[in-house]
């Protein structure tokens, strides 16, 4: 999926997809990789993978979801470069939620090497997070 991203580091708006690192066509400088992803991409998107990924399996009536998602976009720029966020619909996932036994969401996964290697479940705030997220990229054995 194509879409439209501003340069953390110089302003420029850049188009990218979901393939590839992005980085920007002004400065060079690595973009934050956000996608969508589901049931009929998750293998291609995730788990085949080179990059670290982070799945949030969220759906739009969810409150939480919604409170998260702006930490999760904000970890994904920290982490430009070196991260790919994946951001999972459950209402048109299934397959997903039922293969990760996902019960609540948010569900957050992050996948090293087309493994999963954490779950956390629910939102927090940065400064639970990024720990959370670091300890994972960091501990390919984190749970």
């Amino acid at each position: 999926m194509a879409g439209v991203v501003q340069c953390p580091h110089c302003g420029q708006k850049n188009r990218v997809a979901g393939e590839g690192k992005p980085v920007c066509g002004k400065c060079g400088k690595p973009l934050p990789w956000i996608v969508d992803g589901g049931d009929p991409d998750f293998f291609a998107t995730v788990e085949s993978s080179k990059t670290p990924v982070l799945v949030d399996v969220w759906a739009p009536w969810c409150g939480p979801c919604r409170m998260v998602s702006p930490v999760l976009e904000k970890l994904a720029a920290e982490k430009a470069g070196e991260l790919k966020l994946v951001k999972v619909n459950a209402d048109e996932a299934p397959d997903v939620s039922r293969r990760f036994d996902i019960r609540s969401i948010p569900t957050l996964m992050v996948f090293r090497s087309g493994k999963p290697v954490a779950t956390y479940t629910g939102a927090a705030p940065a400064t639970v997070l990024r720990p959370w997220l670091e300890d994972a990229l960091s501990n390919s054995s984190a749970r």
